[in-house]
């Protein structure tokens, strides 16, 4: 080879070994800028990867793709982010991951993160403890650990304030230990968002507040400022301020004027749940219109609203919920085009329902859509036509004096879902309905007459039209509610059979009590499986009770009480695992009391029923009262749908059943009241009847029950109501304190057993007579075993002709009476 081309070639060869590193470096690069995002660095992964090894909860899979092997770049992992210049991880977002478990060491590994989001999780130490070695991440500027779902064992850190490029730190629903806010917060310079709201905290100055010239958002719900006069000051200082939320604050002792607002423009303010006690007109906020959300609900103010508020046409939500009815609103609305929401519940003095719904928006583009006046003591009557609001999807006006008839033009409110007009004085008849309605509740007024062919509202879910006088039969039309789930139409008049609505695919809850319903037991609601409540008692319906009443799977509360019924309790009745209340009290039920009510597993302690039902829509949002009754300490007792949730009770009372008593009932621990009076009910008191440790009423009485009251019965701490009086038991009465509590409420509950001795009766025991009188037989007077077992005959004789009376007729159990009176008579004559 020539010398000039070796020279050449091995210039080639030396140019491309000195360009290798930089080829290299630009490969690297150009990984590191593609779409995909850059490679993690090793220590970082293996950083999170320790992370990952503590969580021993991810429900959802959130974490799957955090692994080594063919996912090995962090940087791609869910919930991961990195730098495309250095690699360096500097974003973890896993909220809503429902994660549990402990926050590593590890994490101090990622010096150049700037967001962390670990909201809605359940993470800790490994002690319980805030993770306060997170206030070393230097460059963080985001840091919501709020909604962690625990409870940290520890205060509040100091170091937070550690963090001086901190923009957003929400900690709201952490639930640290009793501790004040530490004023160190005041060195985040740089904070916009700060979120404390429900952590057990209290402040005695907020002044470290005046430090943070860009807060936007401030919310410190539930924070105890009862100490603080000058918050409002200390508030006024922060210009840049949009949102305050200082609800539940104890703010009672604070001044609520100003004389200069140093605020721009704040949008959300919440000051509610604070007794202030004062005028309404003198607060500060009607001057302020730049806000769009106000709530100064449950405050208790009083007096009337200043014209200021029609001013405020930037407001879409006004709350001013439960002030106790002090309040008067005069002003005049018309101008407040952006309103979307008006909450004045429990809070007006009085007021006239035509002159308030004419006050309201007049806008082409009126946005109001909620409107609550329930509960204001307003009078008058409903307008006919209300065109101004027909944005309107929730109108309620419940518990009021409003009278005359539902106005025919609410059915122009086609986009109205919601309509609550219970307790009212409204007559006349139901007219037809917007076509959009998904809630109707029109109980406890005045309403007449039949019930329209034509509805009006197809997609209806809930209907309450309990407590009217509303006549005649259920159209069958009524039938084709698809979406119908609730339906209440107890006490009113209504007549005849059921139509057949198994068409009704959807119905939970069928509350037909107190009407004059007739028929045999409707065959069709045996189809209905998602069924939770029926209720079907005071009407005329007779028949024996279906075998296939075990089917409805879901049911958790049947009531069939004061009816015509006959025959036996259908075995399967004992399938409704979910039933938690079985009321069949006062029908002609004859037979014995099923074997296997263990089956019964929600009257069970082992299963107790959901404090916080769901499947009642208008139950709890509408104050809904007088679900269903139970006799239970001798007093019918009515369940809303608070109290019904944790009712779980038997009431066979007023029947013809017969047999003894099951000793499997005692497995149903979770009862709380049992009721099997007034039956042939003949044998023993379950001697474990102690078991049922929740019950709180027992009515045994006017039964043939003999034998020994157990003593077990003694064991029943929660006991408040017993009535075993008029049955054959014998023997001595069982001692216990709650017995004697209980005697002392009810001295008549041994009644009618002779047989029975000992305290609190005053009757000796056999063997413990009193030395000074055993001669009184000799002379003339009956002996004490002769006039035991005289008691005993007669007890005997007086409960069988009881049950002539019960299960035969009232004339042959009148008859028997007097011949065993008349005989006792005679013995004791000839004695």
């Amino acid at each position: 080879m020539h010398r000039s081309a070796a020279k050449f070639l091995l210039l080639i060869v030396v140019a491309a070994w000195s360009f290798l590193p930089v080829s290299l470096a630009l490969q690297r690069q150009l990984q590191r800028d593609d779409a995909s995002g850059a490679s993690c660095l090793l220590h970082e992964r293996d950083a999170l990867l320790a992370f990952k090894e503590n969580i021993i909860r991810d429900p959802r899979g959130t974490l799957e793709s955090w692994q080594r092997g063919q996912n090995d770049d962090c940087c791609r992992w869910m919930g991961v982010a990195c730098s495309n210049q250095t690699g360096h991880v500097i974003k973890i977002n896993l909220s809503f991951a429902n994660l549990r478990g402990q926050i590593s060491l590890s994490l101090l590994s990622l010096e150049h993160l700037e967001h962390l989001d670990f909201s809605y999780n359940s993470l800790s130490r490994h002690d319980g403890r805030f993770p306060d070695f997170l206030c070393f991440f230097k460059n963080l500027r985001y840091l919501d650990l709020s909604h962690s779902q625990l409870s940290f064992a520890s205060i509040m850190p100091a170091q937070l304030g550690n963090l001086s490029t901190l923009e957003y730190l929400d900690i709201t629903d952490t639930y640290f230990l009793p501790s004040e806010v530490p004023p160190q917060l005041g060195n985040l310079s740089n904070l916009r968002h700060l979120g404390l709201a429900s952590n057990n905290l209290y402040s005695r100055d907020i002044s470290w507040m005046i430090r943070l010239h860009r807060l936007e958002f401030l919310d410190m719900a539930g924070t105890d400022l009862g100490t603080i006069d000058h918050w409002l000051d200390v508030v006024n200082m922060i210009p840049s301020l949009k949102s305050l939320s200082l609800s539940n604050c104890s703010l009672s002792r604070a001044n609520h004027w100003l004389t200069h607002i140093n605020l721009t423009t704040p949008e959300m303010i919440d000051l509610s749940i604070d007794y202030l006690g004062h005028p309404i007109a003198s607060s500060w906020l009607w001057n302020v219109t730049s806000i769009q959300d106000l709530d100064r609900s449950e405050t208790y103010m009083y007096g009337p609203f200043p014209d200021a508020l029609g001013r405020m046409t930037s407001l879409h939500y006004l709350g001013f919920r439960e002030n106790g009815n002090s309040a008067t609103l005069a002003v005049d609305l018309k101008n407040l085009c952006e309103l979307n929401i008006l909450m004045l519940c429990g809070s007006l003095s009085s007021g006239n329902i035509t002159e308030f719904i004419e006050k309201l928006p007049r806008c082409s583009s009126s946005k109001l859509h909620y409107l609550s006046l329930r509960d204001n003591n307003m009078t008058g009557i409903m307008p006919h036509m209300m065109d101004h609001v027909t944005n309107l999807s929730s109108l309620s006006l419940s518990n009021n004096s409003i009278s005359g008839s539902i106005p025919p033009g609410l059915h122009n409110l086609t986009r109205l879902e919601e309509l609550y007009l219970s307790s009212n004085l409204l007559s006349g008849q139901i007219p037809l309905l917007p076509r959009g309605l998904q809630i109707l509740d029109i109980s406890m007024n005045f309403l007449s007459g039949h019930l329209l062919l034509e509805f009006g509202a197809p997609h209806i879910q809930a209907l309450f039209l309990s407590s009217n006088k509303i006549t005649g039969p259920i159209p069958q039309m009524f039938c084709e509610l698809q979406y119908l789930s609730d339906l209440d139409l107890s006490n009113n008049s209504f007549s005849g059979e059921l139509p057949d609505c198994s068409q009704m695919p959807r119905l939970c809850s069928l509350l037909l009590s107190n009407n004059e319903f007739s028929g045999k037991f409707p065959s069709w609601i045996q189809s209905l499986s998602i069924q939770t409540l029926l209720d079907l008692s005071w009407n005329k319906f007779y028949g024996t009770l279906p075998m296939g009443i075990g089917g409805i799977t879901n049911l958790r509360f049947l009531d069939l009480s004061h009816n015509m019924f006959h025959g036996d309790i259908p075995v399967d009745i004992t399938h409704l695992r979910q039933l938690q209340l079985l009321n069949l009290a006062d029908n002609n039920i004859s037979g014995s009391i099923p074997q296997s009510l263990s089956n019964l597993m929600a009257m069970k302690k082992t299963h107790p029923p959901s404090p916080k039902p769901d499947w009642y829509v208008g139950w709890v949002n509408n104050y809904f009262l007088g679900i269903l009754s139970a006799v239970m300490k001798h007093q019918e007792h009515k369940y809303d749908a608070e109290s019904i949730a944790y009712m779980v009770g038997i009431d066979l009372s007023l029947n013809r059943l017969t047999g003894g008593i099951p000793d499997e009932i005692t497995s149903l621990d979770g009862l709380i009241y049992l009721n099997l009076s007034r039956n042939c009910l003949r044998g023993n008191i379950p001697e474990n009847i102690g078991a049922m440790e929740l019950v709180e009423s027992v009515d045994f009485s006017w039964n043939s029950l003999s034998g020994e009251i157990p003593g077990s019965l003694s064991d029943l701490t929660f006991l408040s109501t017993l009535d075993l009086s008029y049955n054959n038991l014998s023997g001595k009465i069982p001692s216990g304190h709650q017995l004697e509590t209980v005697y002392d409420g009810n001295p008549s509950m041994y009644d009618g057993n002779d047989s029975l001795c000992g305290p609190p009766l005053q009757r000796n025991c056999s063997g413990n007579s009193d030395p000074e009188h055993g001669d009184e037989d000799a002379g003339g007077k009956i002996s004490e075993p002769m006039f035991f077992y005289f008691g005993l005959l007669s007890g005997f004789v007086v409960g069988l002709g009881w049950c002539f009376m019960l299960c035969y007729s009232e004339e042959y159990g009148k008859a028997y009476v007097l011949v065993a009176v008349t005989l006792g008579s005679l013995l004791l004559a000839t004695k």
